[in-house]
């Protein structure tokens, strides 16, 4: 019995936890998985000294200077605008009467006797109803710029980026996280794209500090109004 509520000690405390956590709780500066990406080092001494031309770091006369090497760096326009609803109403209803005669022999109708009725059997009406009304709405804005570098370069010339922008307040900091792939083509002549032309984008938007505590319920009440709690 002392070990079964040891048990249940543990399952509450785990679940306790599981209810705590938030998702920008492990948010934090100088992350290595978001550490900028650096130019790839060149061999030097493949080249030609008296060459004027250098792949590593040539540009083509009648092109803009855009990102194409891991280490370059992107402009990402944020331009996110998603509005959702849903509407659902469901009704039910079913009505049902049973009657069933009294039985005859050769007949007679049966019958208890003694001025007692007859065996017929009559059901009142019996009425089930079901009504249920939905209604949800989701509207959600970002805008603003951030700038990410090249991560990788894949062999069709598509470009994976990824970025963070971190700004400290007096009560706490602020901070943008975008990965996501993009394409040469995308890429304007000012060096820039639109987060709606990023592939598998991913963003992150939150923050950290005493302000972005104060818009989070407490542990107890994200506990109950989770899926661990049965009731």
């Amino acid at each position: 019995m002392i070990r079964l509520l040891k048990y249940m000690g543990l399952s509450i405390l785990v679940l306790l936890s599981s209810a705590c956590t938030t998702i920008y709780q492990d948010a934090m500066m100088n992350d290595p998985q978001w550490a900028p990406a650096y130019p790839q080092m060149t061999d030097t001494s493949q080249t030609n000294p008296g060459a004027i031309y250098s792949p590593a770091s040539a540009q083509m006369l009648f092109q803009d200077k855009k990102a194409l090497r891991v280490g370059d760096i992107i402009t990402i326009v944020l331009t996110e605008n998603t509005n959702a609803s849903k509407t659902a109403d469901t009704e039910l209803a079913k009505d049902s009467n049973t009657a069933l005669a009294a039985p005859s022999v050769f007949g007679n109708i049966l019958s208890v006797g003694g001025g007692m009725p007859d065996l017929s059997v009559t059901s009142g009406a019996q009425t089930r109803s079901f009504k249920a009304e939905t209604d949800s709405a989701q509207s959600n804005q970002l805008q603003g710029t951030i700038t990410v570098t090249v991560h990788q370069v894949y062999p069709n010339g598509n470009l994976m980026v990824k970025g963070e922008k971190w700004i400290a307040l007096n009560q706490g900091s602020e901070f943008i996280r975008v990965a996501g792939i993009v394409r040469p083509e995308d890429i304007d002549k000012d060096n820039q794209i639109l987060s709606t032309r990023i592939a598998n984008a991913r963003i992150s938007y939150g923050g950290r500090g005493v302000l972005a505590e104060a818009n989070e319920a407490g542990w107890l009440t994200r506990f109950f109004n989770s899926g661990w709690w049965p009731f």
